[in-house]
């Protein structure tokens, strides 16, 4: 499997297992080969520390109960407790940050856009490869020279990033539900239903700068 890190297996192991209804799973051996995962003391302590963020819930459930496995020989253990996940909201959410095609499997589209700005001196390019790096997953598309569009709300996310570090200063960041002109249909595939022929009209502009300082 591609991903590396621990932590985005377990919320993508839960996710793709349950579905958008984020019911238990049961951490099986077919699923730990799937995802490449074993639960050693390292795999626990993250299970722990998702658990005290609020990322993921633990239960203990019977084999009787309504639980998501991939195992047939384990939902035939009658009687047995065992450790089943689910996923949270907030789980979610970092998992969308990850993977930004995931909210509108489960979410609708706000109708809002936000575009990203940012000018960073090329004699500080370390500090505009980290923001890219940080921002690679968001579900940003080109729109022009330094500005950036995308469906997902990740303005609050972008805040929590900057603050009170170096690159604050180079970036500004909209938010707005007007949009004229062709919108790439790759940005928001999962919400196509608000596309027509691959351009997006608002006759009302409401768009505010939002101050990343806040």
């Amino acid at each position: 499997m591609g991903i590396k890190e621990r932590r985005t297996k377990i919320l993508l192991s839960l996710f793709l297992i349950a579905g958008v209804d984020f019911s238990d799973v049961a951490i099986d051996e077919r699923i730990q080969k799937v995802f490449d995962l074993t639960l050693n003391q390292k795999t626990r302590g993250t299970l722990s520390g998702l658990i005290k963020e609020g990322m993921i819930e633990k239960s203990t459930g019977h084999s009787g109960e309504e639980t998501k496995s991939t195992t047939p020989e384990s939902a035939q253990d009658s009687g047995q407790a065992r450790m089943t996940y689910h996923l949270t909201n907030r789980g979610f959410a970092e998992l969308s940050l990850e993977f930004s095609f995931f909210r509108y499997l489960k979410e609708k589209w706000d109708g809002k856009w936000r575009i990203i700005s940012y000018e960073i001196p090329e004699k500080k390019r370390e500090i505009r490869d980290r923001l890219r790096r940080e921002m690679q997953g968001w579900g940003l598309g080109p729109w022009h020279r330094s500005f950036w569009l995308t469906p997902h709300p990740i303005i609050g996310t972008l805040k929590e990033l900057v603050s009170q570090k170096e690159e604050e200063k180079y970036i500004q960041a909209f938010e707005s539900d007007h949009s004229f002109g062709g919108v790439r249909q790759n940005l928001i595939n999962p919400t196509e239903h608000y596309l027509k022929n691959g351009t997006m009209c608002f006759h009302q502009t409401s768009q505010r700068q939002i101050n990343l300082k806040k």
